[in-house]
């Protein structure tokens, strides 16, 4: 979800373009965790984003690597990563979070979320943190439920 400011040609005036990642811009082998409240919320496609602002005293909760996953269509090893999910070393307090599709959301019936809702994450960051502070999802925890988004519901 990075923003560029291009010059339109000829007119010198700004466009934002916005550029999609693919899962291969991530880092699939640290799993990082983050909570706190969404600010912004576009719920459109290609997939709905948000601004979460992160909790300032961000830490794994404690049964976070005995928790029950919904299965996916997709082969995700979910235990093994709730087993590897840390805490980013980067100290943002404003992430860029990338959700699914809209019709994958609808699938699995979650909520639109509003800025002000509280909600967890568990996800992969750019390799070696580096960039924007951008967390693809692969979990959302919210409202007391979870939902996969690599896929479908199994």
């Amino acid at each position: 979800m990075h923003r560029r400011t291009l010059m339109a040609a000829g007119l010198g005036l700004p466009l934002l373009a916005q550029a999609h990642h693919g899962w291969s811009s991530f880092d699939q082998n640290r799993p990082l965790w983050l909570e706190g409240r969404a600010t912004q919320v576009s719920w459109r496609n290609p997939h709905a984003e948000l601004k979460l602002e992160v909790a300032p005293d961000l830490k794994l909760p404690a049964d976070l690597a005995t928790r029950k996953l919904p299965a996916q269509l997709a082969s995700v090893d979910g235990p093994a990563l709730l087993k590897a999910t840390q805490l980013p070393t980067r100290k943002d307090r404003l992430w860029e979070i990338e959700l699914a599709p809209l019709t994958r959301l609808e699938a699995w019936k979650v909520p639109e979320i509003k800025p002000g809702t509280a909600l967890a994450l568990l996800g992969f960051t750019f390799t070696g943190e580096k960039g924007s502070a951008v967390l693809r999802a692969e979990y959302l925890f919210l409202a007391g439920q979870v939902y996969g988004l690599r896929s479908g519901p199994g």
